[in-house]
């Protein structure tokens, strides 16, 4: 049916209905007064007309009803507040009168119902097919149907309770009824269903309502939350799914999963990833934007949302072929306006580098190409030299001889107190990014330092899952580590703007939330997929590894950390380092241009350096023999 066909046929219904509606009323009144129905007639034609034009005004006959929320049922009645307005008056000064009032209260509201009614057919079809199921036939036989419990009496819950009972008919889910904390809901209904207690009670619901799956239907919750109303549901053996996000849930079509397992993510909130208000994106958007290690965790994730920013040109710099052709097809994809160009190139290449910096000329530098699995650097640190240290110092000399407007190095929290190879190479990279905007040239360098990302490459998360799916063991270092995590999305947002907040030579640190132990996460994942930890699969403890810290931590005993105008984002108040920033860098360039002698010597190197660089300065100057 084509947009015109539908257009008369609306207007067809609503005339029949203004008619039939003030038919209705008059047969009434007939009972009780006799009225001429042929002098009201052209008058109902003629409101019929009025109400008409007021819902096309309001375009109303525009709407596809049957994807429409039900809060557009007050566009409706805002399109007949003009035409009832001028039918009043109508009605109150033609002499004689066209319509009692009686006629013309009853009328005009069985009108407005039938208006409604027919614009939301098929939401009244639905919910009478499932009550007439659920009523008339009886329940579904237990062993068939699926009792479930809805965590959360918001509007996230209500809308799964709404969603699950309309597809009762074919998946055989029955809502029971509701947990949810608020004092003032208890006892009260949702969507025709109780709210049967807090969410402490789950396990006494479950047992008392026989209940099969419990649906987690509250959002923007933070992880320490999440993981109290998990560890409930958990003592019940039953089924745990989430419900998709609002925004999800609107876009889920009839064949789309409607519910889903709990992720790893989940473990640590779910806050919404967007655009902060309080601060401007103006400094990254309409640029030039140069990612490197694009193919990896936190790069292509920060090409993802950069690329939503409006980029003149987005380039994706990784040595990785593979990677970087996948990203580049699912960016073009889904940023198809995009200008996207793909560079395989490696960051210790200098000549390389500066062609690049000379070639395309980008403004913003997310420097994300890093070396990150520690127990690898700590076997080859000579490669953590020469692709952290080697990497970061050759983008940033270019990004400042070619005059990019901003800088931004990726570092996390293993750079402060470094006690491994990873760590100490970062905290030298933040030594770089510190020295170059001591003589940049206008260049905004800046570091963002984070903890560990879930579900990133080298991230616990991914080894816990492979080896569940192999059947075990789960290998942790030590019962006692204790690790930050933050989602991949989360953190390079926050990258993002971060990078529109520099002033130059800053150390910005993402706000991690509570610490997580690693055990809790590798047993709560164990009992995700309904098994039992150390009896279905068995937890190995390994021993801490050379370089590791039982304790992570975001910054120096001496730095000050400072608020922002994000609420996720700190600064450092000064930089715990105040050497002599030109004679680091010329230093740090000796070391790398002569190479490390052996993998014995690169790790005495990187650790001593990363604790004190100002012995760089105290060495000769012309030696080309990297300081001991």
């Amino acid at each position: 049916m084509n947009r015109f066909s539908r257009f008369i046929i609306y207007i067809t219904l609503d005339i029949v209905l203004t008619v039939v509606a003030y038919s209705s009323a008059y047969s009434i009144r007939l009972l009780t007064a006799y009225i001429d129905y042929s002098y009201t007639l052209p008058y109902v034609l003629l409101y019929a007309s009025l109400f008409v034009l007021g819902l096309w005004s309001f375009g109303t006959y525009k709407r596809i009803w049957s994807q429409t929320s039900g809060h557009e049922i007050t566009l409706i009645i805002k399109s007949l507040i003009v035409p009832l307005v001028i039918t009043t008056f109508l009605n109150a000064g033609v002499v004689p009168r066209p319509l009692p009032w009686s006629v013309y209260i009853v009328g005009t509201m069985l009108t407005i119902a039938g208006m409604i009614a027919v614009r939301y057919r098929s939401r009244l079809l639905d919910g009478l097919t499932w009550r007439w199921h659920a009523i008339w036939k009886g329940e579904f036989p237990e062993i068939d149907s699926e009792r479930v419990l809805v965590v959360g009496a918001g509007r996230s819950g209500r809308m799964a309770a709404w969603r699950l009972q309309r597809d009762f008919v074919d998946k055989h889910m029955r809502v029971i009824g509701f947990a949810d904390d608020d004092a003032h809901k208890q006892g009260l209904y949702v969507e025709n269903r109780p709210v049967l207690g807090t969410t402490e009670a789950i396990p006494q619901i479950v047992k008392d309502h026989q209940i099969s799956l419990i649906v987690f239907a509250i959002h923007n919750i933070d992880g320490e939350r999440f993981r109290r109303v998990l560890t409930a549901c958990e003592e019940t053996n039953t089924r745990i799914k989430v419900m998709p996000d609002f925004e999800q849930m609107l876009a889920t079509t009839a064949h789309s999963q409607l519910l889903r397992d709990v992720l790893p993510e989940d473990l640590i909130g779910r806050g919404m990833v967007t655009r902060h208000h309080a601060i401007s994106m103006k400094p990254v958007m309409g640029k030039v934007v140069l990612v490197t290690g694009a193919a990896g965790s936190i790069g292509s994730e920060i090409s993802r949302q950069m690329a939503t920013y409006e980029p003149t040109k987005l380039l994706l710099l990784d040595n990785n072929e593979s990677g970087l052709y996948d990203l580049a097809l699912d960016l073009k994809a889904a940023q198809p306006d995009v200008d996207i160009e793909t560079i395989l190139a490696d960051v210790t290449q200098v000549g390389r580098v500066r062609d690049i910096f000379e070639e395309y000329r980008p403004q913003v530098v997310y420097h994300a190409a890093a070396y990150k699995h520690v127990p690898m650097c700590q076997k080859y640190p000579n490669e953590a030299v020469r692709v952290n240290i080697g990497g970061t110092y050759y983008v940033a000399e270019a990004a400042n001889d070619f005059e990019a407007e901003r800088f931004v190095l990726i570092s996390t929290d293993k750079a402060v107190e470094p006690t491994n190879v990873m760590g100490a190479s970062k905290r030298l990279c933040e030594l770089v990014v510190h020295s170059m905007a001591q003589q940049s040239k206008g260049t905004k360098f800046t570091a963002v330092r984070f903890g560990n990302v879930l579900s990133s490459r080298g991230s616990v998360v991914p080894i816990f899952e492979r080896q569940i799916e192999r059947g075990g063991p789960v290998t942790v270092t030590h019962k006692d580590m204790m690790r930050f995590f933050m989602s991949i999305p989360e953190a390079a947002n926050l990258v993002i703007h971060a990078a529109c907040m520099t002033i130059s030579d800053d150390i910005f640190v993402l706000r991690m939330g509570e610490e997580v132990r690693i055990l809790d996460v590798a047993e709560r994942l164990i009992r995700l997929r309904g098994l039992r930890p150390y009896v279905d699969i068995p937890i190995n403890f390994t021993g801490i590894r050379p370089g590791e810290k039982l304790n992570e931590v975001l910054q120096y005993d001496d730095e000050e950390l400072l608020d922002t105008d994000h609420p996720g984002i700190t600064k450092l108040a000064h930089w715990s380092y105040e050497g002599e920033t030109v004679s680091f860098l010329q230093k740090l360039s000796l070391l790398l241009d002569s190479g490390v002698r052996s993998e014995e010597l690169a790790l005495q190197e990187l650790l001593t350096l990363s604790t004190d660089p100002r012995v760089m300065d105290q060495s000769d100057t012309e030696s080309t023999k990297p300081p001991v």
